[in-house]
């Protein structure tokens, strides 16, 4: 947490005002941690007729195969009543699952009880999603992949596609500006906001321009390590970790050696593997054994979640891999966030007398006009 000589800072809320609430998948069946299962899924669902399809979707109030809803944005799957769907799978997309696994989630509307279209609408590649953990050492995750993690609330960077339009609370960003002597950027701003945000999801702002840079290298190399996009992150060479014994077909268990740094899956060995990483915790669940548990846990037999790969496939040890040197690299940068000192501080108060506070109401409602069509139940357009 960092260093602050106040207790004025603003609010998240008021510094990114537009938020939106996470999904609510309502099934576990349509995320998967592999798309041929998600594939294999649908197609067993279709096979089924009637009361049997019924139950393999495992309806709630919020969704039955006869609820009539529309297209998500972006997304181009069937529209007509889940009872009498025909056709393909649509292509599954990458989403956050859970902290720091990216899984898989066949893109339909029908399948999903709360969706949040609004959130659809504005993912792509310039966008970054802001989450909520309630984590005391990181409040915050960020992610270019639509969230469907059950947290607090999400902030997206942009409030319309193609980076346009920050959401930001109007006039923070010239506010900034003044008082630093240079413009920041959008993702400068957010950067900060990962860097500086405390356990009470406020956001202490400095006027220093070399704190304010300090802050925004430190949170731009957490938002590069959460996003993980561009060149792949890589610890030094004899720290990297690798595979030392193959990871058995169908691995049940995963132990770890503090001693000499080994994670045993089973019989296979991955080392070294840092202690920071395996201890690494989001609102006090370990990451490395969400994410195992999440591909070896059985599920119900007879359920369309109980089809799953035969084996454990490679690309999950890639995954793996990559996972653990993602937290040792961001356990290192925990104690950085614990130093960042905002000896200077720009207040809530002082904002509010800017009139940049409180945001205005329309800054917390999404943005109401876009330049495609969206298709409602039973292929009619929406509105939007």
């Amino acid at each position: 947490m960092p260093c602050v000589t106040h207790d004025d800072a603003p609010l998240l809320a008021d510094l990114m005002p537009w938020s939106v609430a996470p999904l609510r998948p309502g099934r576990a069946w349509p995320t998967a941690p592999d798309p041929g299962s998600l594939k294999a899924r649908w197609e067993a669902l279709l096979k089924a007729e009637g009361p049997d399809r019924e139950a393999l979707f495992e309806p709630t109030r919020a969704r039955t195969p006869h609820s009539a809803v529309g297209q998500l944005p972006g997304q181009s799957t069937g529209t007509e009543r889940l009872a009498r769907a025909e056709g393909p799978c649509a292509e599954p997309v990458r989403v956050l699952s859970a902290p720091f696994d990216e899984q898989w989630l066949i893109p339909d509307h029908r399948l999903i009880d709360a969706a949040r279209p609004e959130l659809w609408r504005v993912a792509d590649a310039h966008q970054v999603f802001t989450v909520e953990t309630g984590d005391e050492d990181g409040p915050l995750l960020a992610t270019s992949l639509l969230p469907t993690l059950r947290t607090g609330r999400v902030r997206p960077l942009y409030r319309r596609p193609g980076g346009n339009e920050p959401n930001l609370a109007p006039g923070l960003a010239a506010h900034l500006a003044d008082r630093l002597g240079e413009s920041p950027a959008p993702v400068d701003v957010l950067s900060w906001i990962l860097a500086a945000t405390t356990p009470a999801l406020t956001v202490p702002l400095t006027d220093d321009p070399d704190i304010w840079s300090a802050g925004v290298e430190l949170g731009r190399r957490m938002l590069w390590l959460m996003r993980r996009d561009g060149e792949r992150p890589k610890l030094p060479g004899g720290r990297r970790p690798y595979v030392r014994a193959p990871l058995p077909t169908r691995p049940g268990t995963l132990l770890y050696d503090s001693d000499d740094e080994t994670l045993h899956v089973d019989e296979g060995r991955i080392s070294p593997v840092p202690p920071q990483a395996w201890d690494y915790e989001v609102a006090g669940v370990r990451v490395l054994e969400s994410w195992f548990t999440a591909r070896t846990t059985a599920a119900e037999p007879g359920t369309l979640a109980a089809i799953r790969p035969a084996g454990w496939p490679q690309a999950w040890t890639s995954e793996l891999l990559e996972l653990i040197t993602v937290l040792a690299l961001l356990a290192e940068l925990r104690p950085q966030r614990a130093e960042l000192k905002v000896t200077t501080s720009i207040t809530a108060t002082g904002l509010r007398e800017a009139g940049i506070l409180p945001a205005p109401e329309s800054s917390r409602r999404p943005a109401s006009v876009l330049d495609h069509h969206e298709e409602g139940p039973e292929g009619q357009f929406a509105l939007i």
